[in-house]
């Protein structure tokens, strides 16, 4: 019996070995490539930083990596190495000059394969043939000036938003809801939206509320090895998989409405009825087409509305600066009628002030959606020079980026003079808030001319103040308590929004009922 146990171990030894050393190598290997990467905490072999990273507002900590290690860090979940980007000119630099390299996407096992069987354009590598037809479709349909035939319904949903808060204006935030799906879904399906209730803005938001895409969220995008694992074993499926169902049952049916409709002919042209003429032509099956005409609607609600309660919250905060804008107003369009998109040029603090509200408190808190790069580089920027591996998850940080103080003076004051006084054309133009490269937000002519149209008119018509308590002082939400999703938008909170005056009412309501003459042919 001894023998047999003396032989087994005599067998089993140089397994052992081999394994310790194959450890050791691939710990030895680990160190010497995070020594030669940007600096940044420094982790353990095989697991990273992951126990560094918290599931709530991980960009928090990011930011403070940024503050400490510098513009660029990098550090590891799991097996995957990160580089959080901490500055605009180096995401200038990185994700736009070499956008060659720089515009994939990393592996999303949970929110791309799990969650939609890699249906979503946003998620998909460069390299495939899907994203370039669905990136197709996006710019066709979103392009400078391809956006300038959805002014109209902006400005007729905005007339609609206008009488809600005047009628209702502790719902405020439900009203930029609506305003924003309804657009969305107009420019995209042909229907409008009368509710923020309704079924197909609750399942959208619904869906946009999954924290999937949460960076450290799931083990299984550090290891994803795990799907080796019997599918029993995969709890990570459950979430996803149950948000999968409701998703293609939602999508489909959203898509399916519009060919009933065109066949009808009570459809208006929209860019889903415009893809289901040109399917075949396009090369999607129904399914990926569904996915891919939804991006606009997936991504463009959350987004704008609550780019429109950052507003607010800082005009509770800065009514020197509502004050100015209204000054400006006043000026140029008067109490008579209503500002226009045609009243842009000559208005240039309410740009100004359009532009610090995208940077004081940016929804799209980590940039949107990672970057991964497709070739080993060397970066020689603000730091020195330092090698970002292949396969690289790449975040823009905003959270830091859109707060740098040799960027952004004084970055937490709401100061749209900053956006007047500057010669750099990068910020007098400003889209970094859309992201960079061949991975900019498709939708940001329509963002912008949503968000212009309502900040201008809200500013005209109404006064936003603090509510009061019942010793009279004002009570101001926390300037930076904020929900915890991928999208990061202000934690509800309430205010006063009154009408300026009595002939700012009267036209409001004038134009609203115009308004709703007009908007009488859509679904």
């Amino acid at each position: 019996m001894s023998a047999s146990i003396s032989e087994t171990t005599r067998n089993v030894q140089p397994i052992i070995a081999c394994i310790l050393a194959l450890v050791l190598y691939s710990a030895l290997r680990w160190v010497n490539t995070r020594n030669k990467m940007p600096p940044g905490p420094l982790g353990i072999p095989f697991l990273g930083s992951r126990h560094q990273m918290p599931i709530l507002k991980p960009w928090r900590k990011f930011t403070e990596w940024n503050k400490h290690y510098g513009s660029v860090v990098s550090l590891f979940l799991g097996s995957t190495p990160v580089i959080v980007l901490g500055s605009a000119q180096v995401a200038w630099d990185l994700l736009e000059k070499r956008s060659e390299i720089y515009s994939s996407r990393p592996r999303f096992v949970v929110a791309g394969e799990i969650l939609s069987d890699n249906h979503r354009g946003l998620m998909l590598s460069n390299a495939t043939s899907l994203w370039r037809k669905w990136r197709k479709i996006l710019h066709n349909g979103f392009h400078v000036r391809k956006s300038e035939n959805y002014k109209e319904i902006q400005s007729l949903e905005s007339k609609v938003l206008l009488q809600q808060i005047l009628t209702n204006p502790d719902d405020y935030e439900k009203h930029l809801q609506r305003f924003a799906a309804s657009v969305v879904t107009s420019v995209t399906y042909g229907r409008r939206v009368d509710s923020v209730d309704e079924w197909i803005v609750k399942e959208n938001m619904d869906s946009m509320a999954c924290k999937l895409s949460i960076p450290g969220k799931y083990i299984v995008e550090s290891w994803p090895w795990l799907l080796s694992l019997p599918r029993s074993w995969q709890w990570f499926r459950r979430e996803p998989e149950e948000r999968k169902k409701k998703d293609v049952h939602f999508l489909t049916y959203l898509l399916n409405d519009v060919r009933t409709r065109m066949n009808a002919g009570t459809s208006p042209d929209c860019l889903a009825s415009q893809c289901l003429i040109d399917i075949d032509k396009i090369g999607m099956t129904e399914l990926e087409l569904a996915y891919s005409v939804s991006s606009p609607f997936g991504a463009g609600i959350e987004t704008t509305a609550g780019t429109l309660v950052v507003f607010i919250l800082a005009m509770l905060h800065y009514p020197s600066v509502m004050k100015k804008a209204q000054t400006e107003l006043d000026s140029v369009v008067g109490h008579e009628r209503l500002p226009e998109y045609e009243d842009r040029l000559n208005l240039p603090y309410i740009n100004a002030l359009v532009n610090e509200t995208l940077r004081w408190r940016p929804v799209a808190i980590l940039g949107g959606t990672p970057h991964a790069v497709t070739a080993d580089d060397v970066y020689k920027g603000l730091q020195s020079c330092r090698y970002i591996p292949r396969g690289s998850t790449i975040f823009a940080n905003f959270d830091r980026m859109m707060h740098e103080p040799e960027m952004f003076p004084e970055p937490e004051t709401f100061r749209p003079e900053r956006f007047l006084e500057t010669d750099d054309p990068r910020l007098q133009t400003f889209d970094l808030p859309f992201g960079f490269g061949r991975r900019q937000c498709p939708g940001m002519h329509l963002a912008l001319n949503s968000v212009f149209i309502n900040i201008s008119r809200l500013l005209w018509g109404f006064e936003i103040t603090p509510k009061l308590d019942k010793e009279g002082n004002k009570i101001l939400p926390d300037p930076s308590n904020f929900t915890n999703g991928f999208n990061s938008k202000p934690v509800s909170f309430e205010c006063q929004i009154v009408p300026r005056n009595a002939s700012v009412v009267r036209c409001i309501e004038a134009e609203y009922h115009e308004a709703k003459g007009k908007l009488s042919g859509w679904a």
